[in-house]
């Protein structure tokens, strides 16, 4: 019985790029690498990358677990990624929307955060505009844009020692403001 071979990390790559039609300096600015560095790893000239960050953003943009890449090593420390982020997620698989597609909706040196916010490594912006960009490109309703935008705020308030349960009222009330600006404009 012949064992099947392992597929190369470089040829996954290859293979992605290809069946996507994803340019290569497209693929390279949304990782946050060189385009001569795409062609490398590639072209075996130099060894797949073993580094988390950059095989976290390739699998994020190829739609697929880190782990499939032989040169993948579980970081030390746990991602997390927020409720909010996967109801991002959740959207783009409801809509098939391709992360790859999704990414092509904003400005170039605006894609790699996006990857980041996607692995869990960066949070979503608490700026409301910002947030509201990132969702209309999978149109989210405004209502739910709010809601997001209000879990993060929420967030925020927490990770900066409020507590707020005990400080529930106010948190409402500014929220409640927040609601009516927002969703008047």
């Amino acid at each position: 019985m012949k064992e099947k071979l392992k597929t190369k990390s470089s040829q996954k790559l290859a293979d992605f790029l290809e069946t996507n039609k994803i340019h290569k300096k497209d693929f390279a600015q949304m990782i946050g690498v060189t385009l001569s560095y795409i062609y490398n790893l590639i072209d075996n000239t130099i060894p797949f990358s073993t580094r988390s960050t950059t095989l976290e953003r390739i699998a994020t943009v190829m739609e697929v677990e880190p782990e499939i890449f032989e040169e993948y090593r579980l970081p030390q420390e746990p991602i997390i990624i927020d409720e909010s982020v996967i109801k991002i997620k959740d959207a783009m698989k409801a809509k098939k929307i391709k992360v790859t597609d999704f990414l092509k909706t904003f400005p170039r040196n605006k894609r790699l955060d996006i990857v980041d916010m996607l692995r869990g490594a960066l949070p979503l912006p608490i700026d409301y505009n910002e947030l509201k960009s990132i969702c209309h490109s999978i149109d989210i309703s405004q209502e739910e844009i709010f809601n997001i935008w209000q879990n993060r705020f929420k967030q925020i308030l927490e990770l900066s020692g409020m507590n707020i349960y005990s400080n529930s009222e106010f948190i409402n009330t500014l929220s409640n403001c927040a609601k009516k600006y927002i969703l008047s404009n």
